[in-house]
C-alpha cells in the first residue's frame, strides 16, 4: 500500500512539473536580439501560451473574433489564481492594457511581455500586486501585426520589423471604438465590460516634433473626463507618475501636440473624443490614457520605458486603489445630479500651464531635397525653455440630461451597439403613448473627404418639440440612470462630437422620399392656404418682406407644402426621442 501511494505521488508530481514547466526559457526575442527586434504575432501569442503553462497565476484564453479571422487574445495576471471575472474579489483593482493597436507601434508588446514575466518570477512583486488583476490584449490589431514589413514607420527608429497601421480592412482601430465598423472594436467592448478596468493603458509610438524625452503621456482629458475624478486624474495621479519615472532617471511630458510648428511655441492636450481608445472608456469613467514613446529614440529604450511607465503607473494604483474605486462609484451619480451634460468642447486658449520643455533648437533651412524649406533640429542644441502648455478645455454644449431615449425599432446597427456596450433597456410589450420630446435635425455639416469609411457629420444642431407619440410594441426604452449613462448620452444626443447621428448610423432621414407634382399641388395648396389663417398671415408677410421669394413663385408653393400635413414627416426627424 505504501509503494502505491509514492508511486501515485511520483506520477502527480511528475504530470504536475511536465505540464507547468517551470523552467522553460522566457528570454523574450526583443532580449536576444539586444532590443532590436519585436515578436510575430504567432510568437507573442506562444510565449504567453507558455507563460500560462508555467506559471498559475498567468492566464490566456480567447474572446471574440477580429477582422483578420484570428480570435482576441486576454491574458490575466491574477496571484489568487482566479480568472473568472464574475468570482474575483471585489476589493480588487484592475487594469487593461491594450497593445499594438497601430502594430508599428510595437513597443508595448515587448515591454508588457517582460512585465508579466518579471511578476510571477518575483515572489516579492507576487505580494506587491496580489490586490491587482492585470488584464493585457497583447495584440489588437493582428491583421495589421500580421502584415509586417521594415518601411511603412519612415520616421521611426526601430524595430527592424513590425506590422502595418491598418487593420485587415484598413480601418485605423483608434478612431473605431464608438463606431465599431470592426469585429474587432466590438471584441474590445466585450473584453472592457467583462475587465470593467479601473485604469486602461494603451501603448503607442509618437510622431511629431523632435526633443529629449524617449516618452510622453496622453492622459484623457482631464474636464472631459470631469467631477471628482476628472480632478483626481489631473493633480494627483499625473504629478504623481512623472515624479515616480523621474525617480527612474526617466524625463517624461505631455503628449507632444504640434503639426508644422516647433515645441517652443506651445502646444495643446490632445482632445481624445470618444473615437479614441481612452475617450471610450472615458465614458465608463475609467481613468484611461495613451503612453507616447518617441519615434526617434532607439527601440530599446522605448521600451524600457514603457515598461517603466506601466511599472510605475501599476504601483500607483496599488496606493490608490480604494480612492479609485470609491472616485468611480460615484460618478454617475455625480453626473446625473447635475441635470445637464455637456456634450462638446474647445480649447480653453486664455487658459495655460508653464513646462520646463527639454528640446532641441528647432529652424526652416534649405532643402537639399526640394527647392523650399525644411524643418531641422539641431541635437547639438538641446534647451531648457519654459512653453506655454493649454490642457483646460471648456463646455461648448451641453443638454438637459433627460429621464430616459427611445429609440424606434429597425435601427438595429444602434441597438447592435448599446447591447455591445451593455446599455440596460426594455422593449415595449405593447403600443404606448408617452409625451416625449421630438427632435429632428436642424443644421449640420459633412466632411467632403472619406475617413475611416465614413463622411461623418460635424456642427450639428437639433430643433426640439414636445408631443404625445404612439410607440410600437418592440421601440426601445433605454433609462439613462445606469453605468453607461455618459456612453448613452453621447452617442445618442445628435450634436455630441462622436454621436451616432454625426458617424451616419441616421443618414437615411436626411433624404426625403416623397414629393409633389407642382400642377397637382396647386389647387390643394390654394384651398388649405385659404383654411388656415395664421399659415395665410406668414404667408403674406413673407410675400412683403423677403424679395426673393417674391419672385420664386417655386419657392411660395414649397412654403405651403412644408408647412402642410402633406409634407414628408419622417425628413430630418431623427427615431431617438427623449422623455423627461
Amino acid at each position: 500500500m505504501k509503494k502505491l501511494i509514492l508511486l501515485l505521488l511520483i506520477i502527480n508530481f511528475s504530470c504536475t512539473t511536465s505540464e507547468k514547466k517551470p523552467n522553460a526559457d522566457f528570454t523574450t526575442k526583443f532580449e536576444k536580439s539586444e532590443g532590436t527586434e519585436t515578436t510575430t504575432y504567432i510568437e507573442t501569442i506562444e510565449y504567453f501560451k507558455e507563460l500560462a503553462n508555467s506559471y498559475p497565476e498567468i492566464s490566456l484564453s480567447e474572446i471574440g473574433e477580429t477582422d483578420s479571422g484570428n480570435p482576441l487574445n486576454l491574458v490575466v495576471f491574477n496571484s489568487s489564481k482566479e480568472f473568472d471575472f464574475s468570482k474575483i474579489s471585489s476589493t480588487k483593482n484592475t487594469i487593461l492594457i491594450n497593445n499594438a493597436i497601430h502594430p508599428g507601434e510595437s513597443d508595448g508588446v515587448d515591454a508588457t511581455m517582460l512585465l508579466l514575466r518579471d511578476i510571477v518570477q518575483d515572489k516579492n512583486k507576487l505580494e506587491q500586486f496580489k490586490n491587482i488583476v492585470i488584464a493585457v490584449i497583447p495584440i489588437y490589431n493582428i491583421g495589421g501585426t500580421l502584415n509586417r514589413n521594415n518601411h511603412s514607420r519612415a520616421n521611426q527608429n526601430g524595430p527592424k520589423e513590425y506590422g502595418f497601421r491598418g487593420n485587415a480592412r484598413n480601418f485605423d482601430l483608434n478612431r473605431d471604438f464608438i463606431k465599431a465598423d470592426t469585429k474587432n472594436a466590438l471584441s474590445f467592448s466585450k473584453i472592457y465590460h467583462l475587465v470593467q478596468p479601473d485604469i486602461f493603458i494603451d501603448n503607442h509610438v509618437s510622431n511629431g516634433a523632435d526633443y529629449q524625452y524617449g516618452i510622453t503621456h496622453l492622459f484623457t482629458q482631464h474636464n472631459k473626463l470631469g467631477n471628482n475624478i476628472g480632478k483626481f486624474l489631473e493633480n494627483e495621479m499625473r504629478p504623481n507618475i512623472e515624479a515616480s519615472l523621474l525617480k527612474k532617471d526617466i524625463i517624461i511630458t505631455p503628449y507632444v501636440n504640434v503639426w508644422g510648428k516647433t515645441p517652443e511655441e506651445g502646444f495643446s492636450q490632445f482632445f481624445d473624443s470618444p473615437r479614441y481608445s481612452s475617450g471610450y472608456t472615458t465614458l465608463f469613467n475609467t481613468l484611461g490614457f495613451m503612453v507616447e514613446t518617441h519615434m526617434l529614440k532607439p527601440y530599446k529604450q522605448r521600451v524600457e520605458q514603457t515598461y517603466s511607465f506601466m511599472e510605475s503607473t501599476l504601483e500607483f494604483l496599488v496606493e490608490n486603489g480604494t480612492k479609485i474605486k470609491e472616485l468611480r462609484n460615484s460618478a454617475i451619480a455625480e453626473i446625473l445630479d447635475k441635470k445637464t451634460y455637456p456634450i462638446s468642447y474647445e480649447l480653453d486658449s486664455e487658459t495655460f500651464s508653464t513646462l520646463e520643455f527639454k528640446g532641441y533648437e528647432g529652424s526652416y533651412i534649405d532643402s537639399k531635397v526640394t527647392n523650399g524649406k525644411r524643418l531641422f533640429y539641431d541635437r547639438t542644441k538641446p534647451y531648457t525653455k519654459p512653453v506655454k502648455y493649454y490642457n483646460t478645455f471648456k463646455v461648448t454644449n451641453e443638454i438637459e440630461i433627460p429621464k430616459a431615449y427611445i429609440l424606434k425599432q429597425g435601427w438595429w446597427k444602434v441597438l447592435e451597439r448599446l447591447k455591445a456596450n451593455n446599455i440596460r433597456y426594455k422593449t415595449f410589450s405593447k403600443d404606448t403613448t408617452i409625451s416625449v420630446q421630438v427632435q429632428h435635425i436642424k443644421d449640420y455639416k459633412t466632411v467632403t473627404n472619406p475617413y475611416e469609411s465614413h463622411y461623418p457629420h460635424y456642427n450639428t444642431t437639433v430643433s426640439t418639440s414636445k408631443k404625445s407619440v404612439t410607440f410600437l410594441k418592440g421601440d426601445s426604452y433605454i433609462p439613462v440612470n445606469q453605468k453607461g449613462a455618459r456612453y448613452i448620452m453621447e452617442t445618442l444626443e445628435a450634436s455630441a462630437t462622436d454621436s451616432f447621428f454625426n458617424w451616419n448610423f441616421f443618414d437615411s432621414i436626411l433624404q426625403r422620399k416623397e414629393g409633389y407634382s407642382a400642377y397637382v399641388f396647386e389647387d390643394i395648396a390654394e384651398e388649405y392656404l385659404n383654411n388656415n389663417f395664421v399659415l395665410k398671415l406668414n404667408f403674406d408677410e413673407k410675400m412683403k418682406s423677403e424679395e426673393d421669394f417674391a419672385k420664386n413663385p417655386r419657392e411660395q408653393l414649397d412654403f405651403i407644402y412644408k408647412n402642410s400635413p402633406y409634407y414628408e414627416q419622417a425628413y430630418l426627424k431623427l427615431p431617438v426621442y427623449k422623455v423627461f
